[in-house]
């Protein structure tokens, strides 16, 4: 046997590799001769630094800024149902799912408020930002019911939308809308509370303002009309703490303006967001009333109007008051951890006494842990230097104040 050796350079070894990749390369460009076009014409804009566009949008996150009862949430990219909290970010596509008790309000970056009622599947449907700070925010509603409250747009083509069966509403700017969805009754319908909407459906498009309201069947016409106007709450203020001698003793006087065409009014108070368990149902034909017996702790009070031919209107916006007994000592306690910036919201961290009613930039803080912890997400704020007025109060009438000064770049 004999063996024979022939020296190859690499200079050989690299030509032949070469030949063989043009080879290929010419076959496929024969076959396929509009699909390289594309890649090179992609290759061509990804190399030229100047010409390269640049993106026209760009994702936010949304966050929750209050949660009640059972809520639960699978990510996009999930097949799991997880709870809730206030740290979870959400982004499109994700489902959002509520229990009989449950209660869900969702802030995005543009300012608008979702909040979720009871028994109700959501989706985010959109989420971004343009360069010229407009803004593209909606949810789909498959069941129960949403309501929307859009703040002033900082781009003239922004949108807020909800979309619900086979139709969507376009709300605008400073508005608030009332959506309720019913597949296995097959009812929906869309009643504007505040400011003014556009509703489409099909070929069909239609303006919606204060009290109109738009309802349809599956697959039937839409129909739309005027409803009674809710009534505006005056006192208890909201937010504001009432410190009594004896609270189960206290006379507290809750007052409202009259509606128009209204006969009488049903005053509904309850310990919980939700209005699940009332600890007042009361139906007066004045627009103020008073109630005792009242146990110190936190209360959210509505009120409908009721008109001669029994049609009831949306409820009042909510309102929330704590009743405090009077306290030999005012302090309480209070610790600000830390303040995170998140893009245009600000996170606070802290704990204070459990059971205590904790305001940050006017707004409840709504999940204070049974240890007194809490971590709260302010709503949007523009650009610039801010300082965060924290307030407190316990039990016992004790109150505290922290300052929390922030840069939003």
């Amino acid at each position: 046997m004999e063996v024979y050796w022939t020296a190859v350079s690499y200079k050989t070894v690299a030509l032949i590799i070469t030949a063989i990749f043009i080879a290929i390369f010419s076959v496929l460009y024969m076959m396929y001769p509009e699909r390289f076009a594309s890649w090179g014409k992609s290759l061509r804009e990804a190399m030229s630094g100047s010409d390269t566009p640049a993106p026209t949008a760009v994702v936010n996150q949304a966050r929750f800024v209050q949660l009640d009862g059972k809520v639960e949430v699978k990510k996009v990219n999930s097949v799991k149902w997880v709870a809730a909290d206030p740290g979870t970010t959400l982004n499109k596509g994700d489902l959002i799912q509520t229990g009989g008790d449950g209660l869900a309000r969702i802030t995005f970056p543009d300012g608008s408020t979702y909040t979720v009622k009871s028994d109700t599947l959501i989706t985010v449907e959109e989420n971004t930002m343009t360069q010229d700070r407009g803004t593209r925010v909606g949810v789909h509603i498959s069941s129960g019911a949403v309501d929307l409250a859009t703040s002033s747009f900082e781009a003239p083509n922004s949108s807020a939308e909800v979309s619900f069966e086979n139709a969507r509403t376009s709300v605008r700017e400073n508005s608030r809308v009332a959506v309720r969805s019913d597949p296995e009754k097959k009812q929906h319908e869309i009643t504007v509370a505040q400011g003014s909407a556009q509703f489409d459906r099909g070929g069909e498009r239609v303006e919606l303002v204060r009290f109109d309201r738009m309802t349809f069947p599956t697959g039937g016409a839409a129909s739309k009309s005027r409803v009674l106007a809710p009534p505006e709450l005056l006192k208890p203020v909201h937010l504001s703490p009432i410190t009594v001698a004896v609270p189960k003793r206290a006379s507290i006087t809750f007052e409202w303006k009259a509606v128009t065409g209204a006969v009488a009014y049903r005053l509904s108070v309850s310990r919980s967001a939700m209005f699940s368990n009332l600890v007042v149902d009361k139906r007066t034909t004045e627009t103020s009333t008073e109630v005792s017996g009242l146990d110190a702790g936190d209360y959210f009070w509505m009120v409908r109007a009721l008109d001669a031919e029994k049609q009831v209107s949306e409820p009042s916006e909510t309102f929330k008051f704590s009743l405090f007994s009077e306290a030999k000592s005012q302090e309480m306690l209070l610790d600000i951890f830390e303040s995170q910036v998140h893009g245009n919201l600000v996170e606070i961290v802290g704990r204070t006494e459990p059971g205590s009613t904790i305001l940050i930039g006017g707004q409840p803080v709504g999940n204070i842990q049974p240890d007194g912890s809490f971590r709260h997400f302010t709503a949007p704020l523009p650009k610039g230097s801010h300082e965060i007025l924290i307030t407190g109060q316990n039990r016992r009438g004790g109150t505290a104040f922290r300052r929390v000064k922030i840069v939003i770049q």
